[in-house]
């Protein structure tokens, strides 16, 4: 089934473009100087297409930065967060998801700036 819907966060938006039993695919915008909570999740991978903007990626408590054309790779499991570090640009990606479960109830908050843990 494909479904496309907007939905608001805190830190910006995502778009459902895709959900399905294989996948579900969504565009994710990131407000400047915001930043999704730090999270894992027990059944899916997510794939990261930086397609606008620059930020930071945590990963395992590791941190690089990112770009437009940059891709990341999360594993089921792995604790990991974006920002968006710029002062006035959207920071904007493709996620593809992966696994036996997509639901937004599969995240676990490990840290939250808008007090969601």
């Amino acid at each position: 089934m494909d479904k496309r819907e907007v939905c608001q966060r805190p830190w910006g938006t995502y778009t459902n473009i895709l959900d399905n039993s294989l996948c579900k695919v969504k565009v994710i915008v990131i407000k400047p100087q915001c930043q999704p909570s730090y999270q894992y999740h027990h059944k899916r991978a997510e794939h990261w297409v930086v397609v606008q903007g620059e930020g930071s990626v945590t990963i395992d408590d590791v941190t690089r930065t990112v770009k437009t054309n940059d891709t990341v790779f999360v594993e089921i499991g792995q604790k990991h967060r974006i920002k968006n570090t710029s002062k006035d640009e959207n920071l904007v990606f493709i996620e593809v998801q992966t696994g036996s479960y997509f639901g937004e109830d599969d995240i676990v908050r490990i840290t939250d700036d808008f007090g969601r843990v």
